[in-house]
């Protein structure tokens, strides 16, 4: 195939991808210094339609080393139909940081565990990744080097690190050989690009885009659920709905929760000091009252230091991306609180009981949100997963009484009589969300709602237990 032909059909095939918007593409290029990298990208990109492309060679920012890590990649996946590009990417951060001996061997080891993952995610999630090795021998990166050096006119491109890596080119040709070997799979192969004359190197690249756009879809990825550790079984929800003799008192409540809004501020204000970020992700059936205790918590915080997203029906944006993205996109900073009011659990409930998720993709979900959430506590944040319960009889209560106050109809929706009708349903998907995603540091509390003062003062309660056992941890 000549080079026109090659550049041709490649756009073509671009095009055709953007058309579609069926599959993002993600084309990642790491490996050893002076082997041009950001000559290839930058041809490449003239050779493509760049509307439809996006370049990322990653410093981490400020703002990025305030979130877990992989914050910074998920807030850069293109969309459907969108090609990106990144220069080293996840791995020349792990590369780089063992050839220094600023991660351990284990260390090293548990990162290729979470490129794992994170690939495996998005796979399923409709992204085909095409991972490249920049390969070229210690005596020719030498000899390049001191060209490079030798040029005025290109000098500039040369920096401390170059020459860096050519001193450690025997241990990168090593810990390269262990990173692809861990993290090579089906779904995200790796290709070896040697170095060569520019415009070779070029049209290898270009061929190999060309093959992996061309490609038909891979079927999704089918997830054998691991078996669920007894121990870690959560009681149902129709086993926990304790009820109330007697409602609580309107002035012993408002004593009471005064005194737990205080204690609460206090609480957020050191861990702001501390840069502590929290996330508190609430759950709950409907009418449980999860709009009011959010009220209320909101109430005793300071505005700048907490963000409420309302999680709903996901945007045309939102369904553009992997499914995780909008719940990354989310995350606070450090010293921020983020409070979900509905949550990443929507896949494993309504999503799986209203069948707006395959059984493949809800089933995957729960390894995915465990990494989600490991990464979080990883990063420090306090993660607070709360939900709300209430019983049948009081449910139907609150949907009458919304029905009969004009100021409150609008809580009330056709969805959630539809949803009332599958009660059933709904426990058996609660219950084995609680079973499949209670771990330590991420246990679920559970909170009966019925007497809705007694309930809130719980909420708060359990968030206050949880914020101080933060701050009275070894930092």
């Amino acid at each position: 195939m000549t080079t026109h032909t090659l550049r041709a059909r490649l756009l073509e095939a671009q095009l055709d991808l953007a058309d579609r918007r069926e599959r993002a593409v993600v084309v990642l290029l790491t490996g050893h210094a002076v082997t041009h990298k950001g000559r290839l990208v930058n041809e490449l990109d003239h050779w493509l339609d760049n509307r439809h492309t996006e370049v990322h060679a990653l410093a981490p920012s400020s703002e990025e080393q305030e979130r877990p890590y992989w914050w910074r990649f998920w807030r850069r996946l293109p969309d459907r139909g969108r090609i990106g590009i990144f220069i080293h990417g996840w791995y020349g951060d792990a590369l780089f940081a063992r050839a220094e001996r600023r991660l351990s061997p284990g260390a090293f080891r548990d990162r290729l565990a979470e490129i794992r993952a994170f690939e495996a995610e998005l796979a399923a999630e409709g992204v085909v990744l095409l991972k490249l090795w920049m390969d070229i021998e210690r005596p020719v990166q030498r000899r390049q080097l001191q060209a490079l050096q030798a040029d005025p006119a290109r000098a500039w491109q040369l920096g401390a690190s170059d020459w860096q890596r050519h001193q450690q080119h025997g241990v990168i040709d090593a810990l390269g050989r262990e990173m692809r070997e861990a993290t090579a799979a089906e779904h995200a192969p790796w290709r070896r690009l040697a170095f060569r004359d520019p415009a070779a190197q070029l049209e290898q690249l270009a061929g190999l885009l060309h093959e992996t756009l061309t490609a038909a879809p891979a079927p999704p990825r089918v997830v054998k659920q691991a078996p669920v550790d007894e121990a870690l079984e959560a009681p149902s929800i129709r086993c926990a709905e304790p009820r109330v003799s007697a409602p609580m008192k309107k002035a012993s409540y408002a004593a009471a929760l005064v005194e737990a809004q205080g204690r609460l501020a206090r609480n957020a204000r050191e861990l702001a000091r501390r840069r502590i970020p929290v996330v508190l992700a609430f759950e709950g059936l409907d009418a449980a009252g999860k709009g009011g205790g959010i009220h209320r918590l909101t109430a005793a915080l300071d505005a700048r230091q907490y963000r409420v997203h309302r999680i709903a029906a996901p945007s045309d944006e939102e369904l553009a991306k992997p499914w995780a993205w909008r719940f990354w996109r989310r995350l606070p900073a450090d010293g921020r609180i983020a409070i979900f009011d509905r949550s990443w659990y929507g896949r494993v409930l309504v999503e799986r009981v209203e069948g707006l998720a395959s059984e493949a993709a809800w089933r995957r979900a729960y390894a995915e949100i465990r990494e989600f959430e490991r990464q979080l506590l990883g990063h420090g944040a306090v993660l607070g997963k709360l939900f709300l319960s209430i019983s049948q009889e009081e449910q139907l209560r609150r949907f009458e009484a919304r029905a009969a106050t004009p100021h409150k109809r609008h809580k009330l929706t056709d969805e959630d009589w539809r949803n009332r009708e599958r009660w059933e349903d709904y426990r058996v998907a609660i219950d084995e969300m609680f079973a499949r995603t209670q771990a330590p540091g991420a246990e679920w509390s559970l909170i009966a709602c019925d007497d809705k003062r007694a309930s809130r003062l719980a909420l708060f309660e359990l968030i206050n237990q949880r914020l101080e056992a933060r701050l009275a941890a070894p930092c």
